[in-house]
């Protein structure tokens, strides 16, 4: 997770809602993602969905069946939903997302039966550090009298 939280600090230096992601398979990362939404004008640039590919790029494959997939905030539906297709095996996350959290607290798509794939979710990792970076984030955002 605090490789996460790595990922989620470039994302702020670049304006970015500071989220981040990293894969883990076999004790190695391999994948990688922050943020990019405003910097590539795309609202699929979730830290997950690009961690997502980066992790299937190494691979070699769209099966991500053994991996774990850390990130800073709870996913949204895409990103889940990705994860589901994926095939990844669990995702730990730090706090949970009342807004848009889909592992659990919205809703729950990791453990829906009716999927294909179920994933295996544990929430609350470096909850509190994590909250924190985004608590900072808007309320910077907000002094700057941005939307964030």
């Amino acid at each position: 997770m605090l490789l996460a939280l790595e990922q989620a600090k470039l994302a702020e230096q670049i304006d970015e809602v500071p989220i981040g992601c990293v894969i883990v398979c076999d004790g190695q990362v391999i994948g990688r993602g922050h943020n990019r939404r405003i910097v590539d004008s795309d609202p699929t640039a979730h830290a997950e969905m690009i961690a997502i590919r980066q992790a299937a790029a190494a691979r070699g494959d769209w099966r991500l069946e053994d991996c774990e997939l850390f990130v800073t905030l709870e996913p949204c539906p895409m990103c889940t939903g990705a994860a589901v297709l994926a095939r990844i095996r669990r995702i730990v996350f730090g706090p949970t997302d009342p807004k848009a959290g889909a592992c659990g607290t919205l809703m729950n798509l990791a453990a829906d039966p009716r999927l294909n794939h179920r994933i295996e979710v544990t929430g609350g990792v470096l909850g509190d550090q994590c909250r924190l970076v985004l608590q900072s984030f808007f309320r910077r955002q907000r002094q700057m009298g941005k939307n964030g």
